[in-house]
């Protein structure tokens, strides 16, 4: 069961790691007025993002963006990326997502993938599923908040966010973590022809 505050901070959370479209920066100032209510652990860092947003050069952000997201594939923002790599076991973790999004009534818009980061928000943010989804892939979270660091990008807070409402990283979850981020993904090159897409670097197409 999520606390009342979930919704709003998974909503907020999904928009801020989007593309920075018109649609993105007309939500910031709702975005910034539902912060106040949200945990401090949860509201800063979103607050930071925020900031960033609507204090930057709409064109700046969209070229950071797209140089961050779309072409440096240890900041991907599809979590299944992290422990499957592009690989058959890849294309079953998105089936899997896939049917999680269907039990739960709810489409994927803008034909992402469903591991995509924003559009699991989303559904947390109607389904306790979408937690779920966000719990059993905290590896994934923990490995791109680590890369976008290292990158010194704002987009960190944001997921730091996100790993702020889930339970704290089991024993073993830290210990696989720090595994792949030594030998990074999986690279067998196939499994995802059923989603359109061998490489899943980023997210503007």
């Amino acid at each position: 069961m999520t606390a009342g505050w979930q919704p709003v901070a998974a909503r907020a959370a999904s928009l801020l790691l989007r593309y920075p479209d018109d649609t993105v920066s007309a939500a910031l100032p709702v975005i910034s007025d539902a912060l106040p209510a949200l945990p401090p652990a949860v509201a800063e860092p979103l607050h930071a993002v925020a900031d960033y947003r609507a204090g930057t050069d709409i064109g700046r952000q969209r070229t950071t963006y797209v140089d961050l997201f779309d072409f440096r594939r240890r900041c991907c923002l599809h979590l299944t990326y992290y422990t499957c790599g592009d690989t058959r076991r890849r294309g079953e973790a998105l089936a899997d997502f896939a049917a999680t999004y269907k039990r739960a009534g709810l489409e994927i818009v803008d034909g992402e993938l469903p591991d995509y980061l924003p559009a699991v928000l989303d559904l947390a943010a109607e389904h306790d599923s979408g937690w779920q989804l966000l719990r059993d892939n905290r590896i994934g979270l923990d490995l791109l908040t680590a890369s976008l660091d290292k990158d010194g990008t704002v987009y960190r807070h944001a997921v730091d966010a996100v790993r702020a409402m889930l339970p704290p990283p089991a024993p073993g979850d830290l210990a696989a973590a720090a595994r792949l981020a030594r030998t990074g993904p999986p690279a067998e090159q196939v499994g995802l022809e059923p989603f359109g897409l061998a490489n899943t670097s980023g997210g503007r197409r």
